[in-house]
């Protein structure tokens, strides 16, 4: 579905008040090269009729840390209010830190403008997001099962629980638009059991369906033996080329909630997608592997990726979240 640049325009607006954007704050965008032009034009257009005082940067991340970029590092750490268009978040944890630490707002912004337009939060978004939380954040335990043959229990409470719900209003919070589920990181090496990822389920980075069932054998944290038929030999192959321990570590855990998000995107959006109706679409458990560096952990590896599962169930401490691939209130 095409969306006119006013209708994307008025999209941008909506985020924007959604944000608490004042036209007295600072603004900073972060650009580089192969952004969505029109994501950029719309952004301009909706800080300009605010009144804002913005200035964009391009900065020069490719072989070092951005903290090692002095001027842009001091400029974003006096800014109210910081746009996203690189995923910083992804590169440079440590950075991300440093600059939302004295209270900076950041919204990272990567999709098409029909999915921004189609995925435009709300507040009874954070509303779900934030009500779910609650029961993560108490939670010691979580158990996700599915008639495919996945039976996987973790330990929960030695890190935080991550909340996206498409904006930022609250100072040193960072957000996706278009977002809308919410993960933690198991205890270190409590995970034990079977994930089997079914025909539908999806694998980023690979921004692929999975067509064959792939059985994971998950003991003390790490995964340790993958099998199936070719769609297990080609996630096998992109582990390995890593050489790295740690990239079979199981990462955060969650589920989607957003009710607007669609499991089908990832087929007709195709490249153009980072992956976000995937990773929010409501009752989806999303698996990952790899790094827990993001939640103040020590497990820092290049291997990261995220895995929405249909049809499973999710448990907190034995009670409900989801029930094969359905949000529970």
């Amino acid at each position: 579905m095409a969306v006119s640049q006013a209708e994307l325009v008025d999209a941008w607006r909506k985020v924007l008040a959604l944000c608490k954007v004042k036209p007295e704050e600072s603004v900073a965008i972060l650009t580089r090269p192969g952004i969505q032009l029109r994501n950029l034009e719309a952004a301009h257009q909706a800080f300009e009729e605010l009144g804002c005082q913005v200035y964009q940067l391009e900065p020069q991340i490719r072989n070092k840390p951005l903290r090692e970029n002095k001027p842009a590092m001091a400029a974003l750490q006096q800014t109210d209010f910081i746009l996203d268009f690189i995923g910083l978040h992804l590169l440079r944890t440590y950075e991300l830190g440093m600059i939302t630490e004295k209270g900076a707002r950041m919204l990272y912004v990567t999709e098409p403008p029909e999915a921004l337009v189609r995925l435009l939060p709300t507040q009874a978004d954070k509303k779900a997001v934030c009500d779910a939380g609650v029961f993560m954040k108490a939670a010691k335990s979580m158990r996700i099962e599915s008639d495919a043959g996945t039976d996987l229990t973790v330990a929960l409470g030695d890190f935080p629980v991550l909340l996206e719900w498409g904006y930022t209003d609250e100072p040193g919070h960072w957000d996706h638009w278009p977002a809308g589920f919410l993960a933690t990181w198991p205890n270190e090496r409590s995970a034990n059991g079977v994930v089997v990822l079914d025909a539908g389920d999806i694998i980023f980075p690979f921004k692929d369906y999975v067509r064959s069932p792939i059985r994971l054998d998950i003991r003390e944290g790490y995964i340790r033996e993958i099998s199936g038929g070719f769609d297990a030999d080609m996630l096998r192959a992109f582990i390995e080329e890593h050489n790295d321990p740690e990239a079979y570590a199981v990462s955060h855990l969650g589920w989607g909630l957003n009710p607007r998000a669609r499991w089908s995107a990832l087929q007709w959006l195709l490249r153009q997608t980072n992956g976000n109706d995937g990773r929010s679409f409501a009752g989806n458990f999303l698996f990952s592997t790899g790094p827990n560096t993001d939640a103040g952990g020590a497990r820092d590896t290049l291997c990261h990726m995220d895995i929405p599962m249909r049809n499973c169930s999710v448990y907190l401490d034995g009670r409900a979240m989801t029930h094969k691939g359905k949000v529970l209130a």
